[in-house]
């Protein structure tokens, strides 16, 4: 089975480009982790109005921007 990448590469050409990556890569892991949308509709409601679930989620997406911006050099070569 040859089939494309949703995640071809970690290079982007800016920061911007490389934290919207980030957040992508948070977004993907919560629809592997939990694939029944329905089910991720119902928590939605609980952690979208929770401080603690959305400073951790703001956690993991800079944990992701972290290894994103290694990737690239930390864009120091563009």
């Amino acid at each position: 089975m040859n089939r494309e990448s949703w995640l071809p590469t970690l290079k982007t050409d800016t920061p911007e480009e490389g934290y919207e990556l980030a957040v992508k890569l948070a977004r993907k892991a919560v629809g592997m982790t939990q694939p029944d949308e329905d089910v991720r509709k119902k928590l939605r409601v609980d952690y979208a109005n929770n401080a603690d679930s959305l400073t951790m989620a703001s956690q993991v997406v800079a944990l992701n921007f972290q290894t994103v911006a290694a990737a690239n050099n930390y864009w120091t070569n563009n």
